[in-house]
């Protein structure tokens, strides 16, 4: 049986093309540290990165998941300009990839009107064909319906796509959906982490993805 060349590529955002590891990171502690002084500390934030703010404040109070999720999105927008950098290489890699002529949407847990500042942020908004947020979905990754939904948009199908991300979620999401995966060795958890949930590929950099979707699956 053929692999088909890969022609569609679904992107994670937070973590994966815009670096906002340390503004997560910083908000989470400062809600938190308010609420329950001492309990959290950066090595419990890590482990924050990638779910839905849902998730995560369902899982440490599920009675204050409104309050908590309302207080971290006040703070982030504050802090989010300071604290967030571009990772090596993004965005002319992501204009070369769109020049190729691919398919490309962004796939996040993340609610798209923030998505969309960060890629104006990073000078890429017009990059992306579609975009699907936390508010397009009633499930998030590593639910399928949120890549059911971008490939659904883009006019693509899953044996010619790709989900790229820095956590397990991306990489559960796209096996859940059936299309090949691409670990980012540049995840904040490591890549040894990422890499023990198979990615079928692991980008040492973006600009791997250059060479990725030119190949003939082999």
């Amino acid at each position: 049986m053929t692999v088909k060349q890969i022609n569609t590529l679904l992107f994670d955002f937070d973590g994966t093309l815009l670096d906002t590891n340390e503004l997560i990171i910083q908000t989470f502690l400062s809600v938190l540290g308010e609420h329950y002084p001492g309990r959290f500390g950066r090595e419990d934030a890590l482990h924050f990165i990638g779910p839905s703010l849902e998730q995560t404040f369902t899982a440490i109070d599920p009675e204050r998941v409104e309050e908590l999720t309302v207080q971290y999105r006040t703070l982030n927008r504050i802090m989010h300009d300071e604290l967030v950098e571009e990772y090596d290489g993004v965005a002319e890699t992501l204009r070369l990839l769109k020049a190729q002529g691919l398919k490309m949407a962004i796939v996040s847990t993340k609610r798209s009107e923030t998505i969309r500042h960060g890629l104006d942020l990073m000078g890429v908004g017009d990059v992306f064909d579609v975009l699907v947020g936390l508010d397009h979905v009633s499930n998030p990754k590593p639910d399928p319906e949120p890549l059911h939904l971008a490939l659904e948009q883009l006019g693509a199908s899953h044996d010619e796509a790709l989900m790229i991300g820095d956590n397990s979620h991306d990489i559960e999401g796209g096996k859940n959906a059936g299309v090949r995966t691409a670990g980012v060795a540049w995840t904040a958890k490591g890549e040894d982490f990422l890499a023990s949930f198979n990615p079928d590929f692991m980008l040492q950099h973006i600009s791997d993805l250059l060479e990725l979707t030119k190949e003939a699956a082999k």
